[in-house]
C-alpha cells in the first residue's frame, strides 16, 4: 500500500471545506486562495484547484467578479454566495462530528 496515495486522498477529502473556509471572511483571488493553503501545510496545486473552484461555482456555492491589478492582468476574486455559506455551516457542523468520532477512536488506549 503506499501511503502517499492514501495521504493525497486525505487532503483531497477536505480541501472543498478548506477552500469555502477560507473564503468566509472576504473575498480571495486563487493565489491568496493557494497562500492560505499553502501556510496551513496543506499543499496544492494551480492544477487541483482551478478545476475545483470552477465546480463550485457552477453547483452555485461560489460567485466572482474580476477586479483590475495595478501588477498585472486583471483578477478573478472568489466568494461564497448564500448557498455556498448555508453549505459551509453545514460542512462546519459534520466537520467537528467526524473530527471528535475519529479522535475518539484513534486515542483510545
Amino acid at each position: 500500500m503506499n501511503i502517499e496515495n492514501t495521504k493525497a486522498q486525505m487532503r483531497k477529502g477536505v480541501l472543498e471545506f478548506c477552500i469555502l473556509s477560507v473564503l468566509k471572511e472576504k473575498d480571495a483571488y486563487t493565489s491568496e486562495i493557494l497562500d492560505t493553503l499553502k501556510n496551513a501545510k496543506l499543499l496544492v496545486v494551480e492544477g487541483t484547484i482551478y478545476p475545483l473552484l470552477t465546480r463550485l461555482k457552477n453547483d452555485g456555492l461560489l460567485n466572482y467578479r474580476w477586479e483590475e491589478s495595478t501588477s498585472g492582468p486583471p483578477r478573478k476574486y472568489y466568494g461564497l454566495t448564500e448557498i455556498g455559506q448555508s453549505f459551509l455551516n453545514e460542512l462546519n457542523g459534520t466537520w467537528t462530528e467526524l473530527s471528535d468520532a475519529v479522535n475518539l477512536i484513534t486515542n483510545q488506549k
